[in-house]
């Protein structure tokens, strides 16, 4: 094929928009307004945002935001499900193939890092593993502790093991799961080759200044905390008592507050913590999203801006520049 008639064809395939971001960057308010702007749909891709037990710590988007244009996949999982990146992206699949047969631009917007590679290129299809082996595998993590656990996997599955540590419990669990239930590595499964999704895309990614985005990470925690809704979204949430392995259990902001409601520590210190987790919670996603969503793919629209409503003009001359530009 020529260079010309792969433009062609890239060009035919249905567009998909991805806004991308650490937390507090302002991804949510501008999916929201791109999506008002350009008659979209916002698709979430955050694995937190998916639990319908976290709306406050995750900062799911508001009514102002759900005012301005459909959003989906927002709260619509029970944690005590777990949710895995196959099983979002076929939730997103269906969603995005929605959007496109109502005429409407789909915006996959989020943090998650691994959701936005595995929707663009594509997963492998792994053998679903059986309720029960997967309980069987709780368990015996449950009981053996997860150094013996780890080393377990170790001497099955050394490849696996030597990519996970012990205190990777939810990962070690799918390693574990897989090889019981296929015989097979689950490093061997992902390696194998995935067929890359039918659409072209067009890529943003927020990358605020590091000290401004710290700050705003800072004052909107300690705003939860202030107004007393973080704290009772944690009570609510181990009112359920829910695996402590479980996703939902390990969110940001919900270890440091659980040990506030259990006595173990005052409120300062738990707010100081939760907002140190959320610190390098999103230099992990900075980082993240300049090697593997950015990289040295000059397609995508970098704005080293938190968005904020007062810079809706300037960010919209520069995403429809973008959009009627890039064949993505």
């Amino acid at each position: 094929m020529t260079a010309s008639s792969e433009a062609a064809s890239a060009v035919d395939k249905p567009l998909v928009m991805m806004i991308a971001g650490p937390t507090a960057s302002g991804k949510s308010a501008l999916a929201a307004a791109v999506a008002a702007e350009w008659g979209g749909t916002v698709i979430n891709a955050d694995s937190m945002q998916v639990y319908r037990e976290l709306d406050v710590l995750t900062a799911r988007p508001g009514a102002a935001e759900l005012a301005q244009a459909p959003h989906r996949l927002f709260g619509v999982l029970s944690g005590v499900e777990g949710c895995s990146v196959g099983r979002w992206r076929a939730l997103a699949q269906a969603e995005v193939e929605a959007a496109l047969a109502a005429g409407r631009l789909p915006i996959l917007a989020g943090g998650t890092g691994l959701y936005l590679k595995a929707f663009a290129e594509g997963l492998n299809e792994i053998p679903a593993v059986p309720a029960a082996l997967r309980a069987a595998a709780r368990a015996e993590l449950a009981e053996m502790g997860a150094e013996a656990f780890h080393a377990r996997l170790a001497r099955r599955d050394p490849v696996m093991a030597g990519r996970l540590s012990p205190g990777d419990s939810q990962r070690l669990l799918r390693a574990w799961e897989v090889l019981q239930a296929t015989g097979c590595s689950l490093a061997d499964w992902q390696a194998a080759p995935a067929a890359p999704a039918p659409y072209r895309f067009a890529r943003l990614c927020l990358l605020p200044p590091r000290p401004a985005l710290y700050a705003a990470c800072d004052a909107r925690l300690a705003a939860m905390v202030a107004a007393g809704t973080a704290q009772a979204e944690v009570r609510a949430l181990l009112a359920l008592g829910l695996d402590a392995a479980l996703p939902v259990m390990k969110a940001v902001g919900v270890p440091e507050l659980a040990g506030h409601l259990a006595g173990e520590t005052d409120l300062a210190i738990a707010l100081a913590r939760a907002q140190q987790a959320t610190r390098n919670y999103a230099k992990r996603q900075v980082t993240w999203l300049r090697h593997q969503f950015i990289g040295n793919d000059p397609t995508v629209l970098v704005i080293e801006t938190q968005y904020s409503e007062s810079l809706r003009e300037d960010f919209f001359a520069k995403i429809r520049h973008y959009l009627l530009t890039t064949p993505g």
